[in-house]
């Protein structure tokens, strides 16, 4: 009851506050000292809950791969089966402005493909994904244009994160619905 309402919130603030450590200043910038004075909970709860910070920041991975994968199905459900909800679906799961933490960056999602839970999870996504850009983009080749269009989108992405401008994601669009 009353514990786990007030346990989900609590779990929802240390991953959020382990995400944007993990973004700010990558593994060694996560401590069970840092997230409890962020989110007001005592180190030892966190060591309690979590066992490790190796074991909090994978929890914190995991988390932000369901908020992908729910923000992917909401993105899904709104875009019209045409070029342009292909288009309106990666538009919605781009990373935001540079003062604003994705809670489902890119490149965090993607920095352990060792874990085996993590591997599968974003084997399971870029397939879906793939499938309802294909299904958007139709044609002969409409699951190659997919592969293409979600690659130069993820380059983009990454590209993005180093500083660098990259290609208009139309421009890629129209390129592979020739």
């Amino acid at each position: 009851g009353k514990a786990l309402a007030e346990a989900v919130p609590a779990a929802a603030a240390v991953f959020a506050e382990v995400i944007s450590l993990l973004h700010e200043g990558g593994g060694k910038a996560v401590s069970f000292g840092a997230v409890g004075q962020a989110v007001g909970l005592a180190p030892s709860t966190l060591v309690q809950r979590f066992g490790s910070c190796e074991g909090m920041q994978r929890s914190a991975i995991l988390a932000a791969w369901e908020g992908l994968e729910a923000a992917t199905d909401l993105a899904l459900a709104a875009a019209p089966m045409n070029a342009k909800g292909a288009h309106a679906i990666l538009k919605a799961l781009g990373q935001p402005t540079e003062d604003q933490v994705c809670p489902w960056d890119h490149l965090l999602l993607a920095s352990d493909f060792r874990d085996p839970d993590v591997r599968g999870r974003a084997k399971a996504w870029r397939r879906k994904l793939e499938a309802a850009l294909a299904r958007r983009l139709g044609g002969a080749d409409a699951e190659t244009a997919a592969a293409l269009l979600f690659a130069a989108w993820q380059g983009s992405l990454l590209w993005q994160g180093a500083g660098g401008k990259g290609f208009k994601l139309k421009d890629a669009l129209r390129a592979v619905s020739v």
